[in-house]
């Protein structure tokens, strides 16, 4: 048994007394700090208030920094090309190592409006969580003073402790000026979702509210995220988990799916063509007498005969449908009665119509989409070893979300990538239906924690993680896309008997081949970047005042560039500074002989 950690401070008189006071008036702490104004209003003591002075807003100690860092234009920062990609020259997808709001203000330049959907997992907030505080210089002491993590680069995460005053305000701060970047990417029939549990649900909401506006928020999902027994976070269990979903505006529309009607379903016949039966009976708990009587009526076949909705066990339940909808298909020939274990029950006769469009709806509650422990198993296996990184999500979740959002070439976006379930999501969507879907991931170089079975295994950062989940189950599914076809072929061969090969220039069997794309068309690379400080002396003037000979570029170099940087740095450099130019653009030398010409 652990013992309890005895405090440094014998007494606190100030948390004490606020504690007492939040007992009092709740609405008079606000994060662990005292609102005046809103304690003199708990005793009764009003400002005077003219109409139109008061709206209605989320509002927190420092929403105005967070709302102009949003603005802020990025310095000095530039992203480098690195060697840990893959397929580099030919891929379609980004990886991008740095902080999420660099990295947001980056993007901005080229691909302003161009994402079609964004997904993030974003931190909880459930006070032992890390935020970030777009706070990028610390010192060793500081480091040493704060409790926190540090990237490579000496950027501050806070372990935000629900202890602290500013418990709400620091992920507030942190999530605004993201997504109101975010917003901006999106493109006018764009959409996000954000993973979110119970603590922040509700100021997230009010976030969302303010900056996609009210009109565009789609709706909330619930997903359940585990089932089964497990310890009560306080009075009991939490299965589930909330996707918030907000759209930027009147263009969005949501996908639902729609397949042809299933013939196979419709097994009975007559002289109008094939048809199915459907009771028209309902009874158990959700559908009893009591709660519709309107709906319990007798129904007269064409012999006098009553029929009443009551259960084999003698319940009195109702119908699907009222009277005059019952009367109507009674006057179609729509209702035929048949024997049922013994007991003459009518059905409603749904005739099969080949052009007919089944619509399916995605449920609000999100079951049987697999909870963290499926995410965990997905990661087990492509590492071979359990708790590389903790909780992430499974693929089928994204996979759910994107299905009704997405087609065929749309640039998705994850800012938290963690993990990189998003990627491996993407790659496996795509190779199950034909689809060219990009991705572009953004992860913080967050040093994995020392005693971590991710430090264990070698891997120093997060981001590491995420990259070498993308390079294993991108060739995984590339296996599995092959496997798939070669069984494809290989049963049409059969079928064919064409002494068992398939004539691969016959289009019309290659049109029914299920698996459309090729494998090896499948997109599995990345081209990966990281944040650095600009590659550029963009302030540093030639003060020698003397012409350079046209081949001494080493002097001018020196005065134009930092130490060691290379002529891709600069280009790439350069294009973050035009427009509408991805980041997959090939950097070609359209002149042999030119050194430093790039197109």
């Amino acid at each position: 048994m652990s013992s309890p950690i005895v405090s440094k401070q014998i007494s606190d008189p100030i948390s004490e007394n606020l504690a007492k006071l939040s007992e009092l008036f709740p609405a008079a702490v606000k994060d662990g700090a005292l609102d005046v104004e809103a304690l003199r209003a708990e005793l009764g003591d009003f400002e005077e208030v003219k109409p139109g002075d008061e709206t209605y807003e989320l509002n927190w100690v420092g929403k105005q920094a967070a709302k102009k860092e949003a603005f802020k234009p990025l310095l000095g920062k530039t992203l480098a090309l690195k060697d840990d990609g893959k397929n580099s020259e030919t891929t379609q997808n980004v990886y991008i190592e740095g902080d999420n709001l660099e990295a947001l203000k980056i993007l901005r330049q080229n691909y302003y409006g161009e994402v079609k959907m964004i997904y993030i997992d974003p931190p909880y907030n459930t006070g032992n969580d890390f935020v970030y505080t777009d706070k990028f210089a610390v010192s060793s002491a500081e480091s040493n003073e704060e409790e926190g993590a540090l990237s490579e680069e000496g950027k501050r995460l806070i372990k935000n402790e629900k202890s602290s005053n500013r418990f709400h305000a620091r992920w507030l701060d942190m999530m605004y000026p993201r997504l109101k970047l975010a917003k901006e990417l999106l493109s006018n029939d764009g959409v996000v979702f954000i993973s979110i549990a119970n603590e922040e649900i509700a100021n997230l909401l009010n976030l969302c509210n303010e900056i996609f506006n009210q009109e565009n928020h789609v709706g909330t999902l619930i997903w359940r995220k585990k089932e089964g027994g497990g310890a009560a976070d306080t009075n009991f269990v939490t299965e589930h988990e909330y996707v918030v979903c907000y759209c930027k505006g009147s263009s969005f529309r949501w996908r639902d799916e729609t397949n042809l009607d299933n013939e196979s379903s419709y097994n009975y016949n007559d002289e109008k063509g094939k048809y199915k039966l459907v009771k028209l009976a309902k009874w158990g708990n959700t559908a009893r007498k009591e709660d519709r009587p309107s709906m319990h009526f007798p129904i007269i076949d064409s012999h006098g005969n009553e029929y009443l909705p009551i259960s084999p066990d003698g319940g009195e339940g109702r119908w699907r449908m009222g009277k005059d909808s019952i009367k109507n298909l009674q006057n179609a020939d729509l209702i035929e009665f048949k024997e049922s274990k013994g007991k003459v029950i009518p059905y409603e006769k749904i005739y099969h119509d080949p052009d007919k469009e089944k619509i399916t709806k995605l449920r609000s509650i999100l079951y049987g989409i697999g909870g963290t422990s499926v995410g965990t198993k997905e990661l087990t296996e492509l590492f071979e070893k359990k708790d590389v990184f903790e909780n992430p999500k499974p693929t089928n979740l994204f996979a759910v979300l994107a299905r009704w959002n997405t087609s065929n070439d749309d640039t998705i976006l994850d800012f938290f990538s963690g993990s990189a379930t998003t990627a491996h999501a993407v790659m496996k969507l795509n190779a199950e239906d034909g689809g060219m879907r990009r991705y572009i991931m953004v992860q913080l170089p967050e040093v994995c924690a020392e005693n971590s079975e991710a430090a264990k295994a070698g891997y120093k950062i997060i981001a590491e993680i995420g990259k070498e989940r993308i390079r294993r189950s991108g060739e995984k599914i590339k296996e599995q896309l092959k496997t798939k076809h070669a069984d494809w072929k290989k049963q049409q061969a059969l079928q064919s008997g064409k002494d068992g090969k398939l004539q691969l220039d016959d289009e019309e069997a290659e049109e029914t081949n299920p698996y459309i794309i090729d494998p090896d068309e499948l997109d599995i690379g990345f081209k990966s970047f990281r944040i650095e400080d600009t590659k550029i002396n963009w302030l540093k003037k030639d003060l020698r005042g003397e012409q350079l000979e046209f081949d001494d570029t080493t002097t001018q170099d020196a005065l134009d560039f930092v130490p060691g940087y290379t002529d891709t740095d600069v280009v790439y450099e350069l294009m973050l500074r035009q427009s509408n130019i991805p980041l997959t653009g090939t950097i070609a030398k359209p002149i042999a002989t030119a050194k430093r010409v790039y197109l």
